[in-house]
């Protein structure tokens, strides 16, 4: 058999529930994750109490991190590769 046919076999309604949950978590979470790296990176621009408290260059870096893992996570939402290797 090659590996087309295993692709192209009927997805259950519970592995459809579970891609469907895994893929809205996946968003949800990038979203968050991105938008807190977005307050790091600006964070004068929302509140300068904080920023003289974290105006560090680490804490840029940071963001920039959170920046770059929530957009994986809503790339890893949209492809719903989550049963393949089963």
């Amino acid at each position: 058999m090659a590996l087309e046919e295993f692709e192209k076999d009927e997805i259950s309604e519970r592995d459809k529930g579970y891609i469907r949950m895994r893929s809205m978590m996946d968003f949800g979470m990038g979203v968050l994750w991105a938008s807190m790296g977005v307050f790091l990176i600006f964070i004068k621009k929302f509140s300068a109490d904080l920023a003289s408290r974290f105006d560090d260059p680490m804490i840029k870096v940071f963001g920039g991190v959170c920046v770059v893992y929530g957009l994986f996570r809503m790339y890893r939402g949209y492809k719903k590769n989550y049963l393949r290797d089963r």
